[in-house]
């Protein structure tokens, strides 16, 4: 099982959300954390996940979620509604990077996604998820690619995927029905043809015998 489908089902499952997206990061720059304050366990890989809840109506969070060396188990360290959220930076609106910014009421944190494809699907799917279920005032997104933000979104694409696989099906299903429809035409006048001709045969049969 993957580290991400692993937190979706001990972090989110147990509490009836689901999590949307998740994204392996580090610190850009390093905090001084007093050794207590860690719990003396080492080395850790965190993730930023965004989740929601299943239960109407729909509540947004963002959480910080650590996997401790040595151990299996992924533990939730901090977690903040979407409301609390002021402004996602994508640092470099120019070109793809793996760095990014998120301050919230109470915190900010300098991140780096383990690749520029890693923040660029995370970053959609929080645009995305804001923009549909965040009350006013909305985060706001700034130095981020117009791709992350307009409607060539992820979603937006996979939406768009599919309206044209249906588009491409009933025009060809319609086609089809042309097709049938003309060829069953055919047959009718071939049909008609040779009725006919059976018919004048029988005649040019008939007056010969005579």
């Amino acid at each position: 099982m993957s580290a991400k489908l692993a937190i979706n089902k001990e972090v989110f499952l147990p509490h009836d959300e689901k999590m949307l997206v998740a994204v392996q990061v580090k610190r850009r720059t390093k905090k001084k954390i007093p050794f207590l304050a860690t719990g003396g366990q080492g080395d850790y890989m965190t993730f930023i996940c965004v989740s929601v809840t299943n239960k109407k109506p729909s509540h947004v969070s963002i959480t910080k979620v650590k996997q401790f060396q040595g151990s299996s188990a992924f533990v939730k360290r901090s977690q903040w509604t979407v409301d609390q959220l002021r402004q996602v930076n994508g640092i470099d609106p120019n070109k793809d990077s793996p760095e990014f910014d998120l301050m919230f009421d109470n915190a900010f944190d300098q991140w780096v996604a383990g690749s520029a494809g890693e923040k660029c699907t995370f970053i959609q799917i929080l645009h995305h998820t804001c923009q549909r279920y965040n009350s006013m005032p909305k985060p706001e997104f700034v130095n981020c690619q117009a791709k992350l933000l307009g409607g060539n979104s992820i979603l937006h694409s996979a939406a768009d995927s599919v309206t044209s696989a249906v588009q491409k099906a009933s025009q060809a299903l319609n086609e089809r029905g042309e097709r049938l429809g003309r060829a069953e035409e055919r047959t009718a006048d071939m049909m008609n043809s040779a009725e006919q001709f059976a018919v004048t045969a029988h005649k040019l049969a008939m007056k010969h015998k005579c």
